[in-house]
């Protein structure tokens, strides 16, 4: 069930792209390592980049990959963050040559500037001499994510490549240069991913009830507001992974090795809370483990959390037993919802995974929810542990898989999608030239 756009959001299919060149932003984060390692959020650009080429635009292309700028600031320009690998994905798919420019970086500090050197291939792709160019990975630029007068200079560059500018980036809402300040310089829309994005949070955002969301994460503290939100919405909220454990530590007075006690403090706000509302539906057994070296025979075993005793100190909880979901509650509250939002991975990857592979596996048990999946980790240990279901579920309506799950969360966290900050910004260029 799709909801209508907001009309204030400029969308492609009204922009005028004959013979223009279409700067297009997309979230081709997939690359690790210098490897894809799932083409799923290409793929899902693909209409975008056909409707482009198919009404007569040119189109040049842009994605940022993993985090080539450290602490310091200093930015690692290599092939383990290259789009190179991407270009040669979509060349294959589509048929058509792509052309991947090479600026040189600055020492440590990254690419200063588009050089004119790029001025022949933007001819060569007026003259449809070549399908595409592909820009070096925005986050290789200085200003991409600077707050000096570099992330103006390189918005104006990238802004004299093209005539028209479209955010198919609905995975990215960081306010960057190539999201955000683009927006002053060029004619700006909303592609089809993103749209299609923003019409499925709907779902989650006014969601047919029974509603209930499954969360999990590596870190407590980056999931505090979006989770408190989360709570604010649903019927029942069942966590995972260190937010499970951090929550349990909080409830029970445990200690779990590897859980800080800050957030075992931040998560005392949320115990309290449950207190007399009773959404949090607690996963009965887990998998205690000795080491997180992997599943080391005889240093693990199953856990109910009825056995916890206030001052105990445990080691590693890194998983959700099986047998969690064979409980009579969890099973009859799964089967009865009607919308289910799931951004979580229940285990310690890749030693366990049962407790990831069980929820999948009941949450589709239940035919009439319409099953929401957000994030890149999420759909990755789907795809990974129950490669059957998820090929059965690619033309089932009532699945949904987001390309962002932390952009999912943060339009949770806000209560709409148009408030993040890339997408106000199109909204505020309405799709004219500034």
């Amino acid at each position: 069930m799709e909801t209508q756009l907001d009309s204030r959001l400029p969308l492609l299919q009204n922009a005028d792209v004959e013979n223009k060149i279409v700067l297009l932003r997309v979230d081709h984060n997939v690359v690790k390592k210098g490897a894809i390692e799932d083409p799923f959020r290409i793929d899902q650009t693909i209409g975008t980049i056909f409707n482009i080429v198919e009404r007569g635009g040119r189109p040049i292309i842009m994605t940022h990959i993993g985090r080539p700028r450290d602490k310091t600031g200093k930015i690692k320009v290599d092939k383990s963050t290259a789009v190179e690998p991407i270009a040669e994905y979509l060349e294959r798919k589509l048929h058509t040559k792509i052309y991947c420019p090479t600026f040189r970086p600055e020492g440590d500090e990254g690419i200063k500037s588009i050089d004119t050197s790029i001025n022949l291939a933007v001819k060569n792709l007026r003259e449809k001499k070549i399908g595409a160019i592909y820009l070096p990975n925005t986050r290789w630029f200085q200003g991409e994510e600077s707050k000096t007068e570099y992330s103006d200079d390189f918005a104006r560059q990238l802004a004299g490549l093209a005539d028209v500018f479209v955010n198919d980036a609905f995975g990215s809402w960081q306010p960057h240069v190539s999201t955000y300040h683009i927006t002053k310089y060029l004619p700006s829309f909303a592609g089809y991913l993103m749209q299609k994005e923003i019409q499925n949070l709907s779902q989650v955002l006014q969601p047919e009830r029974p509603f209930i969301s499954v969360v999990a994460g590596a870190k407590y503290n980056t999931k505090i507001g979006p989770l408190n939100e989360i709570y604010k919405k649903v019927d029942k909220l069942i966590l995972g992974g260190i937010i499970y454990n951090t929550y349990l530590c909080a409830k029970y007075g445990v200690s779990i090795s590897g859980i800080e006690q800050e957030d075992v403090e931040a998560a005392g706000h949320l115990v309290e809370m449950d207190r007399t509302q009773h959404k949090i539906l607690e996963l009965p057994y887990v998998y205690e483990s000795d080491t997180m070296e992997g599943k080391v025979e005889g240093k693990y075993r199953v856990r109910s959390i009825k056995e916890f005793k206030k001052g105990a100190k445990l080691p590693y909880i890194l998983d959700i037993a099986k047998e969690s979901f064979e409980d009579p509650e969890i099973s009859e509250t799964l089967n009865s919802a009607r919308t289910i939002f799931v951004n979580a991975v229940m285990g310690y990857t890749p030693y366990f995974t049962e407790g990831s592979a069980a929820l999948d596996s009941k949450i589709d048990q239940n035919a009439a929810a319409n099953k929401l999946y957000g994030g890149g980790d999420t759909l990755q240990e789907f795809k990974n542990l129950c490669p059957g279901l998820y090929l059965s579920t690619l033309d089932n309506s009532k699945y949904y898989f987001f390309t962002g799950g932390g952009t999912v969360l943060k339009a949770i966290e806000e209560g709409t999608p148009y408030g993040l900050e890339a997408v106000k910004a199109l909204i505020d260029n309405g799709g004219k030239s500034p």
